[in-house]
């Protein structure tokens, strides 16, 4: 009771001279209907406050650059609702790309742990870690959005580990969920195996659980690209966000991504 009246007194997230100036001018958000835009600023509003936002290693976070991560991370859940997010409370921006160090036990039964740059994680404990000159570009329309990448994990781990399988909605068909993303992620994995230029990032043929960040960045920014290429992804992705962006968004023609850009991204 207490908690709920004092969220009620907290002071609104978006009471703030630089919103909505900053969404408007997002890329990523062109061509939302007044209706879908008091959608988002709803989401962010219970996402500013009740997501811990900060910066790590003597990074300090302005107010219009938590504005920006709240707009890219509430957006795949305009939709939806405040719940799906429920499952974890910070959110961790380093500075730059930052190094995760993963465990692995050798075949006598010795653990050795390495790292690897990231621009960001979604761990399964909990928090979610970008980088932030990765977070400014999310909003560009390139196909890269580590924020929706990172969040599509977390929406993926709703019932258990990322596995290109999260929960998905009574009124749709997990038959048609797996042909969809199998057949895609197959024929995906093929052409990179004969070394044929593909027009999405090379990084989605790791595991079919970073094939669902992927294509979900895509859906997002580049959506006729996606709808092009795996339409039947496509129409699984709008029945899961309850979104259309190809609806909005210009169409934008891009080059086919070289094999050795691979994003660095972790869940986990």
């Amino acid at each position: 009771m207490f908690e709920f009246l004092r969220k009620l007194t907290q002071p609104d997230p978006l009471a703030s001279p630089l919103w909505p100036a900053i969404g408007r001018a997002m890329p990523l958000l062109h061509g939302l209907s007044d209706e879908e835009w008091a959608r988002l600023e709803t989401r962010m509003r219970h996402f500013l406050r009740h997501k811990y936002v900060e910066g790590t290693h003597e990074l300090t976070l302005t107010e219009s650059q938590r504005l920006v991560i709240a707009a890219q991370a509430c957006l795949p859940i305009m939709n939806l609702e405040d719940k799906a997010y429920d499952a974890w409370s910070e959110v961790i921006v380093y500075p730059a790309a930052f190094v995760s160090p993963t465990q692995w036990t050798d075949e006598y039964g010795l653990v050795h742990e390495a790292g690897q740059p990231v621009i960001g994680m979604a761990r399964s404990d909990g928090p979610l870690l970008l980088s932030l000159p990765d977070v400014e570009q999310g909003p560009w329309l390139d196909g890269r959005n580590v924020v929706i990448h990172e969040c599509a994990h977390k929406l993926d781990m709703l019932n258990g580990r990322p596995n290109c399988f999260p929960p998905l909605h009574a009124d749709m068909s997990r038959k048609a969920w797996n042909r969809a993303f199998e057949r895609a992620y197959a024929d995906f994995r093929n052409r990179l195996y004969q070394g044929l230029p593909v027009s999405i990032d090379p990084y989605g043929a790791q595991d079919p659980a970073e094939f669902f960040a992927v294509l979900s960045e895509y859906f997002f920014e580049l959506p006729h690209l996606l709808h092009r290429e795996y339409p039947a992804v496509y129409e699984q992705l709008r029945q899961f966000y309850r979104q259309d962006p190809g609806a909005r968004l210009p169409v934008i023609g891009v080059q086919p991504c070289a094999q050795d850009e691979l994003t660095p991204c972790h869940a986990g």
